[in-house]
């Protein structure tokens, strides 16, 4: 078996407790961002017919999803900090950090697509339930179900606000990963089989031939009795 990486036991710890509160803070934040966003505007605006408003509720509904695979990740970090012993552990927490890393990169993405969307059509799409003419000077109107003069401006900076966190989720779910490659060796594993393949290579040239070294032998004897 491979040594321990270049932290002990006690760095591992405190290095998993830190990060695993970070994503339990960052994951919830994430999550009541997601839910208000759509509590508060697209579970008005979701049409089956309109594909912008289709792409809204599954960017948002993937965000809140990937905030729940990041609290599990740092409850799973939490746990591991307190007992580093068992494998069960430490492959769980690998496999909720890649899927909770991925799942983030990919709500990345798919935010960005809904901000772009939201800008290139000012906000057609958001503002479809809304029957009024003019929204500047109808503030509220009975026949809009939440407040079109801030609808706009408000979804934008909470999506805005969840990709911050998104991608602090990425930054620390990779974090996470690489703990839990560390802590089951599996990264100098592979470092130590590369470098034995290395060595043995190398072997048959540093180490001389035997009929070399008897010829060599000869000719000092020769020579010594020449002279």
């Amino acid at each position: 078996m491979c040594q321990g990486g270049h932290l002990n036991p006690g760095s591992h710890q405190k290095v998993l407790m830190k990060t695993g509160l970070i994503l339990l803070i960052v994951g919830h934040l994430n999550f009541i961002t997601g839910a208000l966003v759509h509590g508060t505007v697209l579970r008005f605006v979701v049409s089956p017919r309109d594909a912008v408003s289709l792409q809204y509720i599954t960017a948002n509904t993937a965000s809140v999803i990937a905030a729940l695979l990041t609290i599990s990740c740092g409850i799973a970090a939490l746990m591991l900090s307190h007992y580093l012993a068992p494998s069960a552990l430490k492959w769980a927490l690998l496999a909720l950090s890649a899927c909770s890393s991925l799942a983030c990169l990919a709500c990345l993405l798919g935010l960005l697509v809904a901000i772009g969307l939201t800008l290139g059509n000012q906000g057609q799409a958001l503002l479809a339930p809304c029957a009024v003419a003019n929204i500047a000077l109808a503030p509220v109107s009975r026949e809009c179900p939440f407040d079109p003069t801030r609808v706009y401006s408000s979804t934008l900076s909470l999506w805005a606000v969840s990709l911050v966190l998104e991608s602090m989720e990425i930054i620390f779910g990779i974090r996470c990963l690489l703990l839990a490659l560390e802590l089951l060796h599996l990264g100098c594993c592979c470092r130590g089989t590369h470098r034995r393949k290395v060595s043995l290579q190398a072997a048959p040239e540093e180490n001389p031939d035997p009929g070399q070294c008897l010829g060599l032998l000869r000719l000092d004897s020769m020579e010594c009795a020449q002279l």
